[in-house]
């Protein structure tokens, strides 16, 4: 990988930013049409929010869905991912008595949405445990339908997990969904962007992704998928003059959700750019060569303890993003240690009874980088195997 191609980016140059999985960071041609947008906004703030809006989101809508392979009017930009799924959440027909099945794999802020939901409804929330190390994804669906109930309304699962950085089999999920008329809500943050998606095929009844982590898309650019037969379930979360409107339009479902009052919308408009960087060659190539660093990042990692992969070693169970175990007691402090002595900047956690590291590389990354954390890493580890090592890390 050229270390060049960092320099399309606005990274700090001190830093060894291997993070790109939290907020993205967004490529310098991709943010100036950005800043772009932003300008013409202010030149003529009326003609751009009220003469221009609905061709402009149109013309967005429209890149974005060839992308993700969809149609246009069956997706909305939203600011991220959590509040396209509170969307969904809070409109689905949720009774007392009735279940939304999940697993142990799920972002934080989600389990929230998803007990904050149940809890006022009378509804349940149910978390699957996946066990890890995985080794197939028949182990993986079967683990998640022995859950199945009467009383399952709802299976919300990530496309893939932010803990353990997991591709989940959301397809085969999906199919079996459907046929028990469970509807299907897939959590695809890191998705967009890392894999390809093709969400007519896939079937969900509602998929979310943010477009600002790995389609590079500036901060704030995210979208809402909806299936043509379920729109009509969801409310907005403002409502707002698509509600109810003087001039109806083609689709409630947009109407409803695309304008929200006075907004920023220049991050939605610049994602088309960020679609048009993905697809340069040289960035698709290099981006081909972010797996091969990850499973290095993985293997000279789990080398230093004797620890067991989550996964196999393929792409069909993780991408340019993958979490490890590491002999680290104290994740709060690893991670604090890992910035300020070695200006690295990457997420250590605590996900049920493991200790974890998730590496994400993007296209600036290099060999030196992987060689920078495993030499980090290996450093903290040694020293909570040997109390004479220097200050234990927790």
């Amino acid at each position: 990988m050229s270390v060049g191609i960092r320099e399309l980016f606005l990274l700090r140059p001190d830093i060894v930013f291997l993070n790109h999985g939290s907020f993205g960071a967004c490529p310098r041609p991709v943010f100036e049409a950005y800043q772009g947008w932003q300008r013409e906004l202010e030149r003529q703030p009326v003609e751009f929010l009220s003469r221009r809006f609905t061709d402009l989101m149109r013309w967005a809508r429209e890149r974005l869905a060839a992308f993700v392979v969809a149609e246009a009017d069956d997706l909305v930009y939203v600011p991220n991912a959590t509040t396209g799924l509170n969307i969904v959440a809070r409109s689905l027909p949720l009774a007392p008595g009735d279940e939304v099945l999940s697993t142990d794999h799920e972002y934080g802020a989600l389990d929230r949405t998803w007990r904050f939901v149940c809890e006022r409804r009378g509804a349940r929330y149910i978390r699957a445990p996946l066990s890890v190390p995985v080794e197939s994804p028949e182990q993986i669906v079967e683990a998640i339908w022995t859950h199945v109930t009467p009383n399952t309304r709802v299976l919300f699962t990530s496309h893939i997990t932010s803990p353990t950085a997991l591709i989940l089999p959301v397809g085969e999920l999906i199919r079996r969904a459907r046929q028990a008329g469970i509807f299907t809500v897939i959590d695809g943050a890191h998705a967009a962007g890392q894999i390809p998606l093709n969400l007519g095929e896939l079937g969900a009844d509602f998929y979310v992704a943010n477009c600002h982590k790995w389609m590079c898309a500036p901060k704030g650019s995210a979208f809402l998928y909806a299936r043509r037969e379920v729109q009509p379930l969801l409310r907005p979360l403002v409502v707002s003059w698509g509600w109810q409107p003087e001039r109806p339009g083609p689709s409630r479902f947009i109407q409803e959700h695309e304008w929200q009052g006075t907004r920023d919308i220049a991050a939605f408009l610049a994602t088309p750019s960020a679609i048009d960087f993905l697809r340069a060659p040289h960035v698709a190539q290099a981006q081909r060569e972010c797996h091969a660093l990850a499973a290095s990042a993985r293997d000279a990692i789990l080398g230093q303890g004797g620890l067991v992969a989550f996964s196999p070693d393929t792409p069909e169970w993780y991408a340019q993003m993958v979490s490890v175990p590491v002999l680290l007691a104290d994740v709060e402090a690893g991670q604090q240690r890992l910035y300020r002595e070695f200006a690295i900047e990457v997420p250590v956690m605590k996900w049920n009874e493991h200790r974890l590291l998730r590496v994400s590389i993007q296209i600036y990354n290099t060999q030196a980088d992987i060689e920078a954390l495993v030499s980090a890493v290996g450093r903290l580890s040694e020293e909570r195997r040997s109390p004479a090592g220097g200050s234990p890390v927790g």
